[in-house]
């Protein structure tokens, strides 16, 4: 399988990256072993979780995902076989990107994860209220102790993602190699455009989140009803406008015209945006998680790829 470089920085992935806020949430431990079990068998290598995933649930508090992925680590010795990416700054424990609590968030996040090292650190959101130097310098100083090999950004817009490269470039301290930005067929504004544009002239990676519009994308939920009483009804509910479904009937459309899956067919069009190094995407089953993985082998015709990106403007 073809790899992907993240940035600069040497590292590089499989076209594919394995969302992990499923793991100790809508996939319990032992489905969340047998997915990254399928997930590493069949060649892919990037797995992406944070310290906040998954707070939101009722009864959880944080930690989640990072805890059930360390125990698999431990259990399966497959720590070599992973690019492991994990993101602090949005859970409350943890918040914010100062120095402190940079230090103490990512040894959290070790002990959870059983590892010495994480691939990817991700700031998770930008914090206006911490410098950029405090922010780069601290993530130098984990680089300099091998607790992180590469740092990116998450949630950033242009204008603070060029600010962050200008600092890195003055200072002499390590760039942000890699952006993690909301970016799928129907929500697109994040990311194309001027951000887009920068990462494509500072040879930075992009690992797009939301790759399926938590979930609105696979065509599981055809109606706002259909949403009702599921685990994800709080994230869909805003994608049912004319747009929305605009883009989901085309998406549909064109599933069917080729005989394939509709999130083959999202996941498929992200892959063939200019810059995309790899999709985040989740499963929660199996058969799930082979459909999803077999979409890096779709190759849209471009009159597809035209019809869907028209659907979304």
């Amino acid at each position: 399988m073809n790899k992907h470089p993240l940035g600069r920085s040497g590292i590089e992935i499989a076209p594919l990256a394995f969302g992990g806020n499923v793991f100790g949430w809508t996939a319990d431990e032992k489905r969340s072993f047998e997915l990254l079990d399928r997930f590493v068998e069949r060649g892919f290598n990037a797995v992406d979780t944070a310290d906040v995933y998954s707070s939101w649930a009722p009864g959880h508090e944080g930690g989640e995902s990072e805890t059930v992925l360390g125990k698999w680590l431990k259990q399966t010795g497959k720590r070599d076989d992973i690019v492991l990416m994990s993101k602090l700054g949005l859970w409350e424990a943890r918040k914010g990107l100062g120095a402190a609590n940079i230090e103490a968030a990512v040894n959290d996040s070790l002990t959870r994860l059983n590892t010495d090292y994480l691939d990817v650190y991700f700031a998770h959101t930008d914090d206006q209220d911490t410098p950029l130097e405090e922010t780069l310098t601290a993530f130098s100083k984990l680089i300099e102790a091998g607790k992180v090999r590469t740092i990116g950004a998450s949630n950033y817009s242009a204008g603070r993602l060029r600010q962050a490269l200008d600092v890195s470039k003055a200072q002499g301290l390590p760039r942000y190699e890699l952006i993690q930005p909301l970016y799928n067929l129907v929500e697109r504004d994040k990311y194309e455009g001027e951000l887009a544009t920068l990462v494509r002239e500072q040879e930075i990676g992009v690992v797009s989140y939301f790759s399926l519009a938590s979930g609105f994308l696979t065509g599981k939920y055809k109606t706002l009803e259909d949403t009702k009483g599921s685990d994800r009804e709080q994230f869909l509910g805003h994608y049912f406008d004319a747009r929305g479904k605009r883009v989901l009937s085309e998406l549909l459309s064109v599933a069917d015209e080729l005989g394939v899956k509709p999130a083959q067919v999202a996941l498929a069009w992200l892959l063939a945006r200019n810059g995309v190094t790899a999709p985040i995407a989740s499963a929660t089953k199996l058969e799930q998680l082979d459909d999803t993985l077999d979409a890096v082998e779709l190759v849209l015709p471009g009159e597809a790829i035209e019809r869907l990106t028209k659907a979304g403007e």
